[in-house]
């Protein structure tokens, strides 16, 4: 009598694990974004919420948790219930922090292997951007400048082992000069202190600068791509200039590992729809953010190797306090 409870208690809840998937979202989504606003996460993130939450029938809402490059949002995102009421919309720094963790000899906020790719959906290289009024106006000028007085110069980033730190580490060894690090919590406020004059430069995605380049506030001197920027044709890449450094500040979407595959898969059919969505694909043009689409198994094939090369990097940077 015991086993025949146990087994039709366990028929129940299986029966209604497969009605929770079946009628899956019946309630709000929560979209992480380990940023604060105005970077590139949370620009790409905004119009994906909401074209997602069109294409589930239920609302998404972007939940921006900052800290520590990322740190904090994705640990968040990592420890959360894996049953699809929580995805991740997270910048390739995902696969930066732990090789970071492991360096700085501490515990990391999460393990790859906690996530499970939907699709990603901007690639976007970073630009090299320095004040309007500032004196350089290539990067040729930048570099001399720079080379000839070690040390003078600062630069910001959205934190340690960040998405903007990285590339500038990379050019830095590539180019063999030397500027002082300003980590800040996200790119909004390391953006906002190279406007301010707090820093000299900065290495941004293009969506969160384009619009003060327009402006004649800024000024971008080169890109970390291996091809012409369609929102700043006119600007060269590093690779051009003689440095080979490639760097791409990519955003993706993600869900913790254990969430039903009945889930994965209309997360994967509502992500693929809302990447080619005019609305969307209009907005993140507009916003510098080309769509630069990959269904999860592509993705995770990129993500794979691009994490392999990020590791890398992070060991060449060494320990940074």
């Amino acid at each position: 009598m015991n086993l025949n409870r146990i087994l039709a208690a366990g028929l129940l809840t299986l029966t209604g694990a497969v009605f929770a998937q079946a009628n899956y979202p019946d309630r709000v989504i929560t979209m992480v974004v380990p940023f604060p606003p105005g970077g590139v996460a949370d620009t790409v993130a905004r119009p994906i919420a909401e074209a997602l939450g069109r294409e589930l029938g239920q609302t998404v809402v972007v939940e921006n948790k900052a800290g520590a490059g990322g740190a904090t949002g994705i640990g968040a995102a990592s420890r959360a219930n894996a049953d699809g009421y929580t995805v991740l919309l997270s910048l390739s720094s995902i696969s930066i922090l732990p090789e970071a963790d492991k360096i700085l000899g501490r515990k990391s906020a999460f393990t790859l292997d906690q996530f499970k790719p939907i699709a990603r959906f901007t690639a976007d290289p970073t630009v090299l951007v320095v004040r309007a009024d500032a004196p350089w106006k290539t990067l040729a000028e930048f570099l001399a400048d720079a080379r000839a007085k070690p040390a003078a110069y600062n630069y910001g980033s959205s934190g340690n082992y960040g998405t903007m730190h990285v590339p500038m580490e990379m050019l830095k060894g590539a180019a063999n000069f030397r500027m002082t690090h300003i980590p800040y919590t996200g790119a909004g406020p390391a953006i906002a202190a190279l406007l301010g004059g707090q820093v000299d430069a900065i290495s941004s995605g293009p969506s969160s600068v384009v619009a003060h380049i327009k402006a004649g506030k800024l000024r971008a001197l080169a890109h970390w791509g291996d091809k012409p920027l369609s929102s700043l044709p006119e600007v060269p890449s590093l690779k051009q200039a003689g440095f080979p450094v490639q760097f791409a500040q990519w955003s993706a979407l993600f869900v913790p590992t254990g969430t039903p595959e009945a889930v994965i898969q209309k997360l994967r059919a509502a992500a693929r729809k809302v990447a080619a969505d005019p609305a969307v694909v209009q907005v993140i043009n507009r916003a510098g953010s080309p769509i630069e689409y990959l269904d999860a198994p592509e993705f995770q094939t990129y993500w794979d190797a691009d994490a392999k090369i990020m590791t890398e990097a992070v060991r060449k940077i060494g320990k940074v306090e």
